[in-house]
């Protein structure tokens, strides 16, 4: 079988999807906290063996896609005037507590629920490095750039930011994650701005460019295996019975 139809269904199903990840970054350009996802390759055959692999030979080391990573560049701040809209300039996650477990968000919407704990918008306690949740008393709010949040000029509690390499990081919903089993959450000390919030990291005229490139690479990748195809059933019907 000719090797040209292998690397046209190899490209056909990367861009296939790589297309479902553009249009999800773009959809959610305008998300607050959101990381975008970007598609990585690897070898057909992979392991220390792989440029021997008969298989690799046939199908002459096409690329076959890996699958996604998360982007976690830093996405643009914009003022908000709100005490409790949180961002954070540089790596890090906010840790809260949702009915699943603790998941973790760059989405710094924050308010003061009417037990005093710091919560999500959607009434999720947000953690401290114990874990716990952060209580505020009422009075003007102040947090510092390492999270430290006072009132009255009390401290009154720290909001904790937590790394983690990005393959060990699973999207959960538009712009929360959960982690892989064994990974352990380190402190980071990136800065917070209060009064802030973080954009999505996708830029939209960037991702409505790749995703028409994405969409035309597919669409090229269709024509050139429906060619591959019609050549195979023009063999079949025509030069087979001659054997």
């Amino acid at each position: 079988m000719d090797s040209g139809y292998y690397a046209a269904f190899s490209g056909l199903l990367a861009r296939t999807e790589a297309l479902d990840s553009a249009a999800s970054n773009l959809a959610n350009a305008n998300t607050s906290g959101f990381r975008a996802e970007r598609e990585y390759f690897r070898n057909a055959i992979v392991g220390p063996d792989a440029l021997n692999s008969q298989v690799n030979k046939v199908v002459n080391d096409f690329g076959v896609l890996g699958g996604n990573r998360l982007d976690l560049g830093q996405g643009a701040l914009t003022h908000t005037g709100n005490p409790l809209d949180l961002a954070i300039e540089g790596a890090g996650f906010f840790a809260i507590q949702t009915k699943q477990g603790i998941r973790y968000t760059r989405d710094g919407s924050f308010r003061r629920a009417a037990d005093g704990t710091l919560v999500t918008a959607a009434g999720e306690p947000v953690l401290n490095a114990q874990n716990k949740p952060i209580q505020i008393p009422t009075g003007d709010i102040t947090i510092g750039m390492d999270g430290a949040v006072s009132v009255a000029n009390a401290v009154a509690g720290k909001v904790a930011l937590f790394d983690f390499p990005s393959q060990d990081l699973v999207p959960e919903g538009t712009n929360r994650y959960t982690i892989t089993a064994g990974t352990k959450p380190t402190l980071t000390t990136a800065a917070v701005h209060q009064g802030s919030l973080e954009s999505s990291n996708q830029d939209v005229i960037q991702g409505t460019l790749q995703l028409i490139l994405v969409q035309r690479q597919a669409e090229m990748m269709q024509k050139a295996l429906s060619i591959f195809h019609g050549e195979f059933d023009k063999t079949a019907s025509e030069d087979l019975p001659k054997v």
